[in-house]
């Protein structure tokens, strides 16, 4: 197992969105459980359609209001576009490069945003998300929270990304997504490599109650692939990257998610959206090209 020093924790509701570095068996570095803007302190950060930190709570779609949004240009004679964000846990949205939303509230309690951006098409869209975790470069955490009787340490959580925009773009299975965090895994060659797509295929089903619960905890071992350069760009060639894999409500398991769960209208159609393995892929890259 990697050794986890200590990283930057910034104190949230719930949950604390640690960041620290473990050393890999080959000798690497990484950073754990990702690289972010939200980490550099880049931004702009996300407006709130629903966040509990911030008060934001509308009881519907109704009492949304987007007129105060700011717009972030990226092409001056381009069309203005309004987006609607749910990300399990993280996420921060590019469009041709430019940074235009960095998750505020990076693990839990659970949030939803609002973007505005002008562009012309083709556009790309880049999502980097991460399922944050407990267990640092393991992809583990405490649940259920609060602590109850049956609360475990080693939990292996869950992601997911569903977003709409007003162009009629939407999260489904025409986006690419590729995962860079596996785990965790009782070993590393339980991690199959099928051209470009890394998968855990004998490892039970891809989704919670199916997943195979770790026995291994501290002793877990996690698969890490460095981020490629220019992820964000439109120049990047995802060509070979597999495709995004949708999800149900009930796989994903919003019963609780009120970020999302008020808002049923903001987000018709859009599916939700993760790679192979919605519990053990823990960073993940989704892109989508708008023509």
């Amino acid at each position: 197992m990697s050794t986890i020093a200590q990283g930057t924790i910034r104190k949230m509701n719930i949950r604390q969105s640690a960041v620290g570095q473990i050393t890999a068996t080959d000798g690497t570095v990484i950073t754990v459980p990702a690289e972010t803007a939200l980490q550099k302190g880049l931004g702009p950060k996300s407006f709130d359609l629903y966040n509990e930190c911030n008060q934001v709570t509308p009881k519907n779609s109704s009492e949304v209001v987007t007129d105060k949004v700011p717009v972030i240009e990226i092409d001056h004679d381009g069309e203005v576009i309004t987006g609607f964000i749910v990300a399990d846990n993280y996420y921060e949205m590019w469009i041709n490069n430019q940074l235009v939303s960095v998750d505020n509230t990076p693990y839990t309690p659970f949030n939803s945003a609002i973007v505005k951006f002008k562009v012309k098409r083709p556009y790309t869209i880049s999502f980097l998300i991460v399922d944050w975790d407990e267990h640092l470069g393991l992809g583990m955490e405490e649940f259920p929270k609060p602590v109850t009787p049956t609360t475990t340490q080693w939990y292996p959580g869950d992601g997911g990304l569903i977003a709409k925009f007003s162009d009629g773009t939407m999260t489904d299975s025409s986006w690419k997504a590729q995962t860079f965090f596996i785990g965790p895994l009782h070993d590393p060659k339980e991690v199959v490599e099928k051209g470009n797509i890394h998968d855990t295929p004998n490892l039970g089903g891809r989704t919670h109650p199916f997943s195979r619960k770790p026995t291994c905890e501290f002793k877990c071992y996690a698969v890490h692939y460095p981020i490629p350069k220019n992820w964000q760009s439109s120049r990047f060639n995802d060509t070979n990257w597999p495709r995004a894999w949708e999800f149900t409500d009930q796989e994903i398991g919003v019963n609780n998610l009120q970020a999302y769960t008020r808002f049923p209208e903001l987000f018709q159609d859009a599916r939700w959206i993760w790679t192979q393995n919605l519990v053990l892929d823990n960073v993940v890259i989704a892109r989508k090209t708008v023509k």
